[in-house]
């Protein structure tokens, strides 16, 4: 039986080419509809298979700024010469109506968030190795190997910041990975400050 009302906010981030995307999408099939994944904005290209509307909102740098100057951004940030964002409205929205919502951005997102809603629960998806992250980052032929190794030096300050974290999973397995996740979902939702009040309201419901 779930008590809290109010939907977690789920900040799920770590180094690029860690995987991210792909165990964020095993946990959705696994949680079926219960999450809601918010999509970010950014300034960057489209890359191939990729949808505007579906992976991000793809925008004009012109366009972000204009909307981090009508305060439109849950978090915003400059990330290898492009921009990206969280808008904010749907976020809450979908809080506010009982739905999970997951952000998958970068660290300095991920900062900004706690600052904001210390509740968050944030996960860090974190590399067995720097080798293997290298591996994916060369494997999936996206990036120069300029970019590449901008990314791999950007990893290494990003994965000494994950003791900032509520949790880490080190995604060695993509299954177990998801796994955990999905684990830390479903007791996140047991907290005691997040359901006493609604059990009190329920157990006491007769007596009223």
């Amino acid at each position: 039986m779930r008590f809290d009302k109010k939907g977690l906010l789920i900040v799920f981030s770590g180094p690029s080419g860690v995987g991210k995307g792909t165990v964020r999408k095993l946990v959705f099939e696994k949680l079926a509809n219960k999450l809601y994944y918010s999509i970010s904005m950014t300034t960057r290209k489209i890359r191939e298979g990729e949808q505007d509307g579906k992976d991000y909102f793809f925008v004009s740098r012109e366009k972000f700024l204009q909307e981090i100057e009508k305060d439109n951004l849950l978090e915003y940030n400059e990330y290898v010469g492009n921009f990206y964002g969280t808008p904010k409205n749907i976020v809450f929205d979908k809080m506010n109506s009982g739905t999970d919502v997951m952000l998958e951005i970068e660290v300095n997102g991920a900062r900004q968030i706690k600052e904001q809603i210390p509740n968050c629960v944030s996960i860090f998806i974190a590399p067995p190795s720097y080798g293997a992250l290298k591996d994916r980052l060369v494997g999936r032929q996206t990036d120069s190997p300029e970019v590449i190794e901008k990314r791999l030096e950007k990893a290494k300050d990003e994965i000494g910041l994950a003791w900032a974290y509520d949790y880490i999973v080190i995604n060695d397995s993509i299954e177990e990975a998801a796994n955990e996740v999905v684990s830390i979902i479903e007791s996140e939702h047991l907290r005691v400050e997040r359901v006493l009040n609604d059990y009190y309201d329920y157990i006491n419901r007769d007596t009223k």
